[in-house]
Order: structure tokens, then C-alpha cells, then sequence
């Protein structure tokens, strides 16, 4: 595979499927004004960008997906694709997370459900086996009496396992699929996209305000961020800058952490993907698919932890 290829394929496994909100545009995405003579070209052995640009193209829509229009092209309005835009909307990641939670709500329900038979299942045994386990890690950590943790921390463990376990998946199985079905662009793997872990951050970031306001009050949850950890009037400044940073930092390093390790994950797979000997790739891809089912596993729990002690933290009134 030419440099330019492996280039091509990177970059296209890691684009988002992202909207413009703007004007409803699919970026890095158009559409040939003569579909017909555009393939007739591709035919002939011209490479698409010189077809796009002999038959003409527009911007493809959001109702153009499916069509089998919609062409990725990064060459054509790169400079509009970024990790973070405000006006872009990755709809990918967003409808994989609403599927995930879905499959985790229906899974749970249906395991509930049987639970009056009198034989549990291999599913009720696994399922039990998760629960007790979250709760024995709430029970050790958060020492008050709180409704909403244990469920909040059951869910946030199996929904970022789910997200991270679409990275097992062959990496060209679903990016195939949408594109044989109309869809440019399809990155599989939720928590691989920042916008979702740092939104899930924030999300446990709101609940620290929320457990701090109800447990130790506004005017204790003042006290915390200008009298500790200096316990004088003097140093309320300096001890406003040290909490202050110390708050914020919660939610950036549980968002970029989960980022960042199924960020790597994602492209060590693409790399393995990349070398022309299939047997080669399943010697690379078997051993680290197998690590990589630990490192899943492993940051699930982690933003579980975290998540817990955080709130733990904030209910503290010392």
C-alpha cells in the first residue's frame, strides 16, 4: 500500500460522520452533479478527484444519506473537519451511544424480569455477578447514604464498557457497511471521540455540584474552595486558585484519559490493518485484541471509580 493510501485510509477510519448544523451539510462529504458520468470515470482509470472536478459536485446533505450519492472527500473541504466544532454535530458517536444505552436498559430489564424463575440463567449470573461487584466497590468507597450512586455508577460502568467493546469489532465491518449503504463516514467506537467522553465528564461534573450543594450546603461548598487548604481569611485567594484548578481538572483528566487510551487502541488496530500479509495481521491483531479486551475492561472501571470518588469527595463536610 502506496504512502498516499495508507494516508487515505487513516484518515478516512478516523473522520466522524459530522453534520453542520449551520446548513444541514455532511462534512468532508459531496455529491457528483452526474452520478453516471462521474462512475463512467472512475471507470476509465481517473482518480476521483480530477472526475469530481470534471462533472461538478455540491456539498451533500443530511437527506442525502442513503442515497448512495454522498461521496467521502477529504481533499475537497478538509479544513472544516475538527475534533471539537461547535457547529458540527458527529452522528456516529451519537447514535452508537443512544444504541448502546438502549442494548444496556433492555438487557438489564430482561434480566430483572427473570429473576423470579426459579433457576437463574447464565445471563442473570452474569448480571448478578456485575451488580454485586459495583456494589461492593460503591459500599467501600462512598461512605454515605445516596439512592442515586449506585445505579448512576452501575450505569456509567456498563455504558462505557459497551463503548469501548465496539472496538473489538473488525475494523472495516461497519465503516463497509455505511458506505455500501450511502454513509461516507462511520467511526465505530464512541468513547474514541472526545466529544462523548468529555460530555459524559461534564455530566459527573454537574453531579459534584449537585452532591456538594445537598450534602454539605452553597455556603460549605464555598468554605471548601476558599478555606482549605489554608484555613485563614488571608490566603482565601490563593486557596480559590488551588481548588478552583484542582475542580476543574476532574472532569478534563476523566474525559481525556478515556479518550486517549481508546483513541490509541482504535489506531494501533488501524496500523495492524494497514500491512498488505493478512497472516501477519491475524498474529498482530489476535495477541492485542485479547490485551485490548483488559484495557476495555479497565478503563470502564476506572471512569466508574473515579466517578464515585469524585461524588465521595464532594459529600465530605470536612
Amino acid at each position: 500500500m502506496s504512502e498516499h493510501s495508507s494516508q487515505e485510509y487513516i484518515g478516512h477510519h478516523l473522520h466522524f460522520l459530522q453534520v453542520d448544523l449551520r446548513d444541514g451539510s455532511v462534512v468532508d462529504s459531496v455529491k457528483p452533479n452526474d452520478v453516471g458520468a462521474f462512475e463512467q470515470c472512475l471507470a476509465e482509470g481517473t482518480s476521483q478527484h480530477d472526475c469530481l472536478a470534471k462533472v461538478g459536485f455540491e456539498q451533500c446533505k443530511v437527506g442525502d444519506l442513503g442515497s448512495g450519492q454522498c461521496i467521502a472527500s477529504l481533499e475537497e473541504s478538509s479544513a472544516k473537519a475538527s475534533i471539537v466544532n461547535p457547529y458540527t454535530l458527529n452522528l456516529d458517536s451519537l447514535s452508537i451511544t443512544v444504541i448502546l444505552g438502549i442494548v444496556f436498559l433492555l438487557l438489564f430489564r430482561y434480566a430483572a424480569k427473570k429473576t423470579t424463575s426459579g433457576v437463574p440463567t447464565k445471563l442473570q449470573c452474569f448480571v448478578e455477578m456485575i451488580f454485586g461487584f459495583v456494589q461492593d466497590t460503591v459500599t467501600s468507597i462512598f461512605k454515605r447514604k445516596s439512592g442515586l450512586i449506585a445505579p448512576l455508577s452501575l450505569t456509567v460502568f456498563m455504558w462505557v464498557f459497551l463503548m469501548n467493546l465496539m472496538d473489538l469489532l473488525p475494523i472495516d465491518l461497519l465503516p463497509q457497511l455505511a458506505t455500501s449503504l450511502g454513509v461516507p463516514y462511520f467511526r465505530v467506537v464512541p468513547s474514541a471521540d472526545v466529544n462523548i467522553t468529555l460530555s459524559m465528564a461534564c455530566g459527573v461534573f454537574i453531579l459534584i455540584f449537585a452532591f456538594s450543594f445537598k450534602n454539605i450546603g452553597v455556603m460549605g461548598f464555598v468554605k471548601s474552595i476558599t478555606m482549605h487548604p489554608f484555613h485563614h481569611p488571608v490566603f482565601i485567594p490563593v486557596n480559590f486558585v488551588l481548588e478552583g484548578v484542582s475542580l476543574l481538572s476532574k472532569p478534563v483528566s476523566l474525559g481525556l484519559r478515556l479518550f486517549g487510551n481508546m483513541y490509541a487502541g482504535e489506531m494501533i488496530f488501524i496500523l495492524i490493518a494497514l500491512i498488505p500479509l493478512w497472516w501477519i495481521q491475524w498474529v498482530l491483531n489476535v495477541p492485542w485484541a485479547l490485551f485490548h479486551i483488559l484495557i476495555v475492561t479497565l478503563q470502564a472501571f476506572i471512569f466508574m471509580v473515579l466517578t464515585i470518588v469524585y461524588l465521595s469527595m464532594a459529600s465530605e463536610e470536612d
